[in-house]
């Protein structure tokens, strides 16, 4: 970690910024902006979670709102005081929220290829759409646990060998993560490619919404997303790997970038072109589908009757 436990006491006046906690001075401009930003889009995805009625994606995204909400909130207050006093506990607090919680949504990303999967068809699949679900979940919920470990463990460290472990853990957890995703776009790619080999022989059920542009939109829109956290993830790994207080870590300007920057663009996209509305032409779909297998059954029951 950046600092040392003799600036408990320090001042931006009295003390070097490199001697603080972050390491630099968190800029409360672009903080709080992505804080705003964060507070809103969670918001959002509560409103329209509860609207659609989508609860795994609405859990999903709203611990992850929560958790990007108080790391923003630790990186705010750390603007005033980067030191060892409030400045630590700052840190300390972006470092846990911030780092797990992208997790939260790629698993948001991770319950949306099922229905992509049933949209196209079942059969074109390699393996049954919920078992995308039991996969990666399993596996995000793994990384979760890693990276909520080993920042505990070095948040509350009390010796560099504490520390070191606690930052490995966290490293494996990123690393895995990146691992998941990395298995989560080739076998996205790998399901384009016998869409384009099947093209013309979809799931009929699902024609309209395969052909709604909301539909398309939104495939687009969560190709990026994943792209996205993808980036960021390696960032992590790559910062981690360079150590506490390491120039990655230090600088605020690759934080920015390629952290801050990374998921809020996705948690936008992920915003703008929710499932629970991308999907609305698959719910109608379905109720049409019903509503017509009922008439035929009282048409069915009346002609029995009248037999």
């Amino acid at each position: 970690m950046s600092g040392n436990n003799d600036t408990e006491f320090c001042t931006l006046q009295t003390c070097p910024i490199e001697d603080s906690a972050f390491g630099y001075k968190p800029s409360l401009g672009f903080n709080a902006v992505l804080l705003a930003l964060f507070t809103l889009s969670t918001i959002s995805f509560v409103a329209v979670g509860i609207w659609k009625k989508t609860w795994g994606f609405l859990a999903a995204t709203t611990l992850g709102g929560l958790l990007e909400i108080a790391g923003y909130v630790g990186r705010v207050g750390g603007s005033s005081d980067p030191f060892m006093g409030l400045g630590g506990q700052a840190f300390l607090i972006q470092i846990c929220c911030l780092t797990i919680a992208p997790a939260c949504y790629a698993a948001a990303i991770y319950l949306c290829l099922a229905r992509i999967v049933m949209a196209f068809g079942a059969d074109i699949s390699r393996i049954k759409p919920r078992w995308y679900t039991y996969i990666f979940i399993t596996c995000d919920v793994l990384s979760l646990v890693m990276q909520s470990v080993g920042g505990a463990m070095a948040s509350l460290a009390n010796t560099d060998s504490q520390l070191h472990a606690g930052e490995h853990i966290s490293l494996a957890g990123l690393a895995w993560q990146v691992f998941t995703m990395t298995l989560f776009m080739v076998l996205c790619a790998e399901f384009a490619l016998r869409c384009l080999q099947r093209k013309g022989h979809f799931d009929e059920s699902q024609r309209a919404l395969r052909e709604s542009k909301r539909f398309r939109y939104f495939l687009f829109a969560l190709g990026a997303a994943t792209v996205f956290i993808y980036v960021r993830c390696v960032y992590r790994v790559a910062e981690l790997s360079d150590g506490w207080g390491g120039r990655l870590m230090t600088n605020e300007r690759y934080f920015l970038t390629l952290e801050g920057l990374m998921v809020i663009l996705a948690v936008l996209l992920m915003n703008v072109f929710h499932p629970g509305i991308c999907f609305e032409a698959s719910y109608s779909s379905r109720m049409r589908a019903a509503k017509e297998y009922q008439s035929e059954m009282m048409v069915s029951s009346d002609g029995s009757t009248k037999q």
